[in-house]
């Protein structure tokens, strides 16, 4: 297996993947095609690069640390077409990513052992791409993970999991021990598959009041939806739209709120949240 050595950068929130069974258990949930577009997120020292390359031939990373970018071009020799975009992933156009696929499928597949530190950020930032992704196959703190996934009624269940659900089905597929890292984070982790909907399934009218939406809900858990909406829409707005004003947001579903939202929306313009 291709590999080089390099320092874990703390503020960067570095954190590198060196056990084989982890690795293998990724690429067989990635199971990439022959025309995917594989596009990773933060390679590190390459530990899900270099197999993806050697399986597919092909990939494109995107690599916020300078110094990894030549120790990933010269071990990935022989074993592929690797291509760095050497930016930060917030900054990266995923569409213009997609558009660009010679294989004119327009979409591409993401993967990444994300940072600690700005998990919340990238997940948001592909979530904005979603028509130009196929699927994701991330691996984040299981913490996280259990976030994305939670129903309503759990503890976890938030708007981090209210949002990503809206737009994709998540799926948790496994745990990492924190052994299967160099060095090893202090809490557990896992790989999360996220598939984006088709555009006709989101069945969101007006995005932005859906986030504003959700926002507000979860602003303040202990609230019910009547005063935690309040700056949104009153509690016989909330009632007409088939839910309980005195319920708390963490009691709410999906796709509950989505009809919330698309209710609001389609008020009169002097009834609609300013």
């Amino acid at each position: 297996m291709s590999s080089f050595k390099a320092p874990p950068k703390k503020n960067l929130g570095q954190h590198f993947l060196t056990d084989r069974h982890y690795i293998d258990l990724i690429v067989l949930a990635v199971d990439p095609k022959p025309g995917d577009r594989l596009v990773e997120i933060g390679p590190g020292q390459g530990a899900i690069t270099f197999p993806l390359l050697r399986r597919h031939g092909e990939l494109t990373v995107i690599e916020f640390d300078r110094d990894l970018i030549t120790p990933l071009m010269e071990a990935s020799e022989g074993l592929g077409r690797l291509t760095v975009i050497h930016k930060d992933v917030l900054q990266v156009d995923l569409r213009k990513l997609a558009s660009d696929d010679g294989h004119g499928a327009g979409q591409i597949r993401l993967v990444g052992n994300l940072p600690y530190n700005i998990s919340s950020p990238i997940l948001f930032h592909a979530l904005e791409h979603a028509p130009a992704v196929r699927d994701m196959h991330f691996m984040l703190q299981k913490e996280v993970v259990d976030r994305m996934a939670a129903g309503p009624g759990s503890k976890v269940y938030g708007r981090l999991g209210v949002m990503l659900q809206a737009y994709c089905t998540v799926t948790s597929l496994f745990d990492v021990p924190p052994g299967a890292f160099r060095p090893p984070p202090k809490v557990d982790s896992a790989v999360v598959r996220l598939v984006p909907l088709a555009a006709a399934d989101v069945g969101i009218d007006d995005h932005a009041l859906f986030a504003r939406v959700v926002r507000d809900a979860f602003g303040q858990r202990r609230k019910t939806l009547r005063n935690a909406l309040s700056q949104v829409c009153s509690g016989a707005e909330i009632e007409a739209a088939s839910l309980r004003p005195d319920a708390r947001a963490e009691q709410v579903a999906v796709a509950e709120f989505k009809h919330l939202a698309n209710h609001l929306a389609a008020l009169p313009p002097e009834r609609r949240p300013a």
